[in-house]
């Protein structure tokens, strides 16, 4: 994980005050996945899901779980959940954003990141320029380049399936949670989304 995401997510973690159980869905067991964030000193349990295996690291167990069917969770068990660089590598996303919906307790905090992509900072420069060399060279439909997206390069662990958009992010990730904020961070674009899960709670906790 690139330190600009670990340290994004930290940021985003610390303005919460984090207590109680936190799960990450593709943790790893190394210093860089996001059960060290430090702004998670204060948690009384973490739990991490990956599917490669079970591993101990530090304070910590990852299970080998498939967070398309986390039944093994009851619902609402965690107060934190936290997801990065998964989703884009899960060919049934939809399954497990279900599945972090529910493990998650109501007024819980998720955070997801993926890549993604954007309009970047000469974005509108460059093809306005590129548009007037195509006129010039008499190319009516333009290079290919004028109508492309920068995002990150293809990455299989094992397969690498999607880009998503802080508009996905807000109408499909996020979608009906409260306090939702949206972050970008390094070129090609990473995407961060927050947001509090919304609800009547049930008094459920882990």
């Amino acid at each position: 994980m690139h330190p600009a995401i670990f340290a994004e997510f930290d940021k985003i973690c610390q303005t919460r005050s984090l207590r109680g159980t936190v799960l990450e869905i593709g943790a790893t067991p190394d210093d860089s996945t996001l059960l060290n964030l430090p702004a998670l000193a204060g948690a009384s349990r973490k739990i991490g899901i990956n599917q490669a295996g079970n591993s101990n690291f530090k304070d910590f167990n990852i299970l080998a779980i498939d967070a398309n069917d986390m039944s093994c969770f009851a619902d609402q068990s965690f107060d934190t959940v936290l997801c990065n660089a998964v989703l884009e590598h899960d060919p049934f996303f939809w399954k497990t954003l279900a599945e972090i919906r529910r493990v998650v307790r109501v007024g819980g905090l998720v955070v997801i990141g993926t890549p993604g992509y954007g309009e970047w900072r000469f974005e509108k420069k460059v093809r306005r320029g590129l548009a007037r060399l195509a006129r010039l060279f008499k190319r009516p439909a333009g290079w290919p380049l004028q109508h492309a997206t920068l995002t990150l390069s293809v990455h299989n662990f094992p397969g690498d399936y999607y880009r998503f958009s802080e508009q996905t992010f807000r109408e499909v990730f996020f979608e009906g949670f409260n306090e939702v904020e949206i972050r970008s961070v390094l070129f090609p674009p990473r995407i961060i989304g927050a947001g509090i899960r919304a609800g009547i709670s049930t008094g459920i906790t882990g």
